[in-house]
């Protein structure tokens, strides 16, 4: 298990917003992890995604990794936020936004 802690350190190290997710940013594959793909475009920062359904040590080690059962998850600048109950409740109080800002996240192209 240690080896899938170190990929999982390495990917959430290695940029500032990650999010583990049931499929991609383009096709979600469950209904909370469309809500976090759209909240994290709708604050317009730069994230990388994990679709944890395409490595089952991830999708598992994940979840020992943050202490937390569920998925998504989002992770901004090495820290664990939560799923996207949580995230839906950062952003509706403005909370999300300004974390970002003050955290300093690279905006989204385009």
């Amino acid at each position: 298990m240690s080896d899938v802690n170190t990929r999982i350190s390495s990917i959430v190290g290695d940029n500032d917003v990650v999010l583990f997710m049931k499929g991609t940013p383009l096709f979600p594959q469950c209904g909370f992890s469309s809500k976090a793909v759209a909240i994290l475009e709708h604050c317009g920062v730069a994230y990388e995604s994990v679709d944890v359904l395409q490595d089952m040590e991830v999708r598992q080690g994940i979840k020992t990794y943050s202490d937390w059962p569920t998925i998504p998850q989002l992770y901004v600048k090495g820290e664990f936020l939560g799923g996207s109950d949580i995230m839906m409740e950062m952003f509706e109080a403005g909370e999300l936004q300004q974390l970002m800002d003050e955290k300093a996240v690279a905006k989204a192209e385009g």
